[in-house]
């Protein structure tokens, strides 16, 4: 069979130019909530990162990649897990529709925190209402002048599994949004691979977190935020 473009897929980008190309395109999704040991500069914790893995076949062939929708942590340097689970589930219903807008069927399934094994205290104490970075860009009129600076990090961690453990490379993007001097901060996980994979994997990831990046800094633009655009 003749070389797809655009395969393996690694992006839902991927998949949705895949099928306006005319490809038979199929997805299903299963859910890893992961322990992970970040190695943060002189400050190293514990979080948990919701993963969802992508399966699925494009003309009969097989493909599989995952993405991380968010991390929590019961201290301030991340989201609470409460928190984080939801911003996770926003992020991935807009990857859902558009899917679904491309003529992909998926069945809309979300993360739970029932589905985790680990307990936290004062689970449900954060009710305030999640919000992404698209929600700015979807309200960036009601803010003349906003701004944006993203800051880039490679960032170490340790991942638990059931039976093993894996140090894993994560493309952190943080962004410092200015809305006339109020100050907010969203964090994005562009790609992250196996340490003991870095030279299959490193440009390859590197490029699937510039092209996330690309359109992101596309929608600022758009929506006419100031944003100095910054790459791996």
């Amino acid at each position: 069979m003749k070389q797809m473009p655009n395969f393996p897929p690694g992006r839902i980008t991927d998949l949705v130019e895949l099928k306006k190309q005319g490809m038979d395109v199929t997805c299903r999704t299963t859910f890893e909530i992961l322990p992970v040991e970040f190695a943060y500069r002189d400050n190293p914790f514990r979080a948990h990162i919701f993963v969802c893995m992508f399966n699925g076949t494009v003309n009969g062939q097989e493909y599989t990649f995952r993405k991380c929708y968010s991390r929590g942590c019961p201290n301030n340097l991340c989201p609470h897990v409460s928190q984080a689970v939801m911003i996770a589930n926003r992020y991935l219903q807009r990857d859902y529709h558009r899917l679904e807008q491309a003529g992909i069927a998926v069945d809309r399934r979300l993360f739970s925190l029932e589905e985790m094994t680990v307990k936290f205290e004062d689970l449900h104490e954060d009710t305030a209402q999640a919000t992404t970075i698209y929600d700015f860009i979807a309200d960036a009129s009601d803010c003349p002048g906003i701004s944006v600076e993203p800051d880039l990090e490679w960032v170490s961690a340790v991942e638990h599994f059931a039976h093993q453990d894996s140090r894993t490379i994560f493309l952190m993007a943080n962004f410092r949004i200015d809305c006339q001097g109020k100050i907010t901060r969203y964090e994005r996980c562009l790609a992250c691979y196996p340490v003991e994979s870095d030279h299959e994997e490193r440009q390859k990831k590197i490029t699937i977190a510039n092209q996330r990046l690309k359109l992101l800094y596309e929608e600022f633009e758009q929506a006419a935020i100031r944003c100095e655009k910054r790459y791996f």
